[in-house]
């Protein structure tokens, strides 16, 4: 690595105002030794028979091997992705990059990408690989377009669409401008996986997505994000195939939201729009098919509308209160539930049934039928009391796996199951399929520890881990404010008008430049109320403008303060003056209301352990780390981190948090934020 990283290497010779940092280095050693041992020999293969399986219970886990893991913790400004991008590539293994955000994918493919073929591996093949709907499907364009739904179309957009389809070479739509993925026109023409017809398609040969698989087979480096790798895992861990060519490692950035993201794919969910979006797929194909239709189809047609509106009243039996709740309990409580529920399986069946009769006539009916049978085993699965109730029973086998809840919004009502643990369901499918994995973020320990990350995620005792702090200078750029102990706790009743005095005292001395992030949408919204008339800067807020133009804005401006919430805690890149100063209202807890969250802290309660100091507070420790990275972005910024919370002092968890910052000088005296902005 010293030939490329070296203060005479590669990047000092060709990467402009390129500084050598050791962390840099060590970490690309890290890398390249993992790779280079010795590879996992796959005379067992993981996934192999699976269509004969129900699940991968049935798999003799324990003789599988497993991959060997690294965790790597690289703080803002190390150059983390050359660090993990030129040991992968010079490994010559089949390496798959998977990320959070599509900017760092953009970042990866538009510019380090570029600079390693130009000056390290001439011969590099990279390519990203994103979820199939973001490509078109051929067979549904030429369905839609011969069936005279000008309509759908904007002015000369089907003149557009159509040259753009002689010159692309995957007919991904974000090469389209102005063609949306929420769009109906998109919803009509892209690729899902319930109307693809295989090879029995007549468009096979020309299929977009079959380019594009074959051309990922042959590529050395794919970038992805985590949600298309572990629909890739559940896929395959089903035995429905694979969505990505097989790979050999993994290289995940942004790995903080890993266990998340697994929560999502390895639960599965029945919902309100999922049966309407059914229905009115199975209704436009018969508009498609002819004016009136076969007696067959017509019956069809009746038994999908009987199940529309049998799906309208079991989402009003349920309870009206919009959030989330456990599903414990809800269908003694609610009468006449349990009936509707058992009416809805048996018209799904029905329906089922019917599209068998008719599935020979080279129609999506198939695809229709078997959408109705798997909304009908998940609903099933879903209101089907789990055994035993306790949350810790006498054996690891005995544990319940899965947590159910609903969940109601203003338009829909959602069913889930979602697993209390996915450490077993990793194990299961991605770390006894690859040869290794490197997890990497700016923000993977609590404390000293990367325990809370590594158990989340199941990560083999023995792997190894390694950090590397940022190589910024937080001890003569930045100043981190603590209010004094004359500042109420949050949950006093004068905190509110303090924490927003103390606000508009920061922002003051900063002469705007502020990022303000709240822990809640109404703690941001009653901030803004109580602020916009006494603030003398220009004032932007999450929700009245897009990210984007909210965060464009912002750097322009040398001024302004953004009011946030949410994903804007991470992923914000604003150097230089326009951001000068974080205030975070108070230390990021979730409230334990969240169904999930619940059954995770009571499985950890009736361990006996306590799931406020093992759960909550490192949540919290990962969620604060990532907002107050927020400020020091390039070398040259400077900067205050505000936290209002007097609880990193006046509580003893507070040396946790406190421990896990940056080392910028501390300070619960207001002057000294004056004088460093003087």
């Amino acid at each position: 690595m010293d030939s490329v990283f070296g203060t005479e290497g590669i990047l000092a010779a060709h990467l402009p105002h390129y500084e050598p940092r050791t962390g840099q280095k060590e970490m690309a050693d890290l890398v390249a030794r993992l790779l280079q041992s010795s590879p996992i020999s796959y005379e067992f293969d993981p996934f192999a028979g699976l269509d004969d399986l129900d699940n991968l219970d049935d798999l003799d886990i324990d003789q599988a091997p497993q991959a060997e893991c690294l965790m790597i913790e690289a703080e803002t400004g190390l150059g983390k992705t050359l660090a993990y991008l030129v040991p992968a590539i010079l490994s010559g293994r089949k390496v798959v990059v998977s990320t959070n955000t599509r900017n760092l994918q953009d970042q990866i493919l538009e510019s380090e990408i570029p600079f390693i073929r130009t000056y390290i591996v001439p011969k590099l093949t990279a390519m990203s690989v994103k979820g199939r709907q973001n490509y078109l499907c051929l067979y549904r364009w030429h369905q839609l377009t011969s069936g005279g739904q000008q309509q759908l179309f904007a002015d000369n957009q089907f003149a557009a669409i159509d040259t753009w389809l002689g010159e692309t070479r995957f007919a991904d739509r974000a090469e389209m401008e102005g063609l949306h993925g929420n769009s109906p026109l998109w919803q009509k023409i892209c690729c899902i996986s319930h109307f693809c017809l295989g090879s029995d398609c007549p468009d096979s040969g020309s299929c977009f997505l079959n380019r594009l698989r074959r051309e990922a087979a042959a590529c050395q480096l794919l970038v992805v994000n985590h949600h298309l790798l572990f629909s890739d895992l559940s896929v395959r861990s089903n035995g429905y195939g694979e969505v990505l060519p097989r790979y050999e490692s993994v290289i995940f950035d942004e790995a903080h939201h890993l266990e998340r993201v697994a929560t999502n794919f390895f639960g599965f969910s029945f919902s309100r729009y999922q049966m309407l979006d059914l229905i009115s797929d199975i209704e436009q194909s018969m508009q498609e098919s002819s004016r009136t239709g076969s007696s067959r189809e017509q019956e069809v047609v009746g038994a999908a509308r009987s199940l529309a509106g049998l799906n309208e009243q079991f989402a009003a039996a349920f309870p009206v209160e919009k959030g989330r709740f456990p599903l414990a309990g809800v269908f003694e409580s609610q009468a006449g539930l349990e009936q509707i529920k058992e009416t809805v399986l048996a018209a799904l069946n029905t329906l089922a049934n019917k599209l068998d009769k008719i599935k020979g006539t080279n129609k999506p009916w198939e695809q229709y039928m078997n959408r109705c049978l798997d909304l009908s085993e998940r609903l099933q699965a879903i209101t089907t009391p789990t055994t035993p109730t306790t949350p810790v029973a006498e054996s690891e086998e005995e544990q319940p796996r899965y947590i159910h809840w609903f969940e109601r919004t203003d338009k829909n009502l959602t069913l889930s199951a979602t697993p209390i643990d996915v450490a077993k369901d990793l194990q299961n499918t991605l770390f006894n399929s690859v040869s290794h994995c490197v997890f990497t973020s700016a923000t993977l320990r609590t404390g000293s520890s990367f325990s809370y990350f590594s158990k989340g995620l199941g990560i083999p005792e023995q792997s190894k881990s390694c950090s590397f702090p940022s190589p910024f200078d937080y001890a003569a750029n930045s100043l981190l404010y603590i209010p004094n102990s004359s500042f109420p706790e949050p949950a006093a009743s004068g905190y509110r008008a303090s924490l927003h005095d103390a606000i508009h005292t920061l922002v003051s001395m900063s002469r705007g430049r502020a990022l303000l992030l709240f822990t809640s949408f109404h703690a941001m919204d009653t901030a803004w109320y109580a602020l916009r008339d006494v603030l003398d800067f220009p004032l932007l807020r999450q929700g009245k403008a897009s990210r984007r133009e909210l965060l464009a804005r912002f750097s322009q401006e040398t001024d302004s303060v953004l009011f946030a919430v949410a994903s804007f805690w991470e992923g914000v890149d604003v150097p230089g003056e326009s951001l000068s100063m974080v205030i975070i209202d108070k230390l990021p807890f979730e409230v334990p209301s969240d169904p999930v969250i619940m059954a995770r802290m009571d499985r950890i309660k009736a361990a006996g352990n306590n799931p406020f100091f093992q759960f909550q507070v490192p949540r919290a420790i990962l969620t604060l780390r990532q907002g107050v990275g927020r400020l020091m972005r390039r070398s040259g910024d400077q900067g205050v981190i505000a936290v209002l919370d007097v609880r990193l002092f006046s509580k003893g968890y507070g040396g946790r948090f406190l421990k896990s910052l940056p080392a910028a000088p501390v300070s619960r005296d207001i002057d000294d934020v004056e004088d460093f902005f003087s």
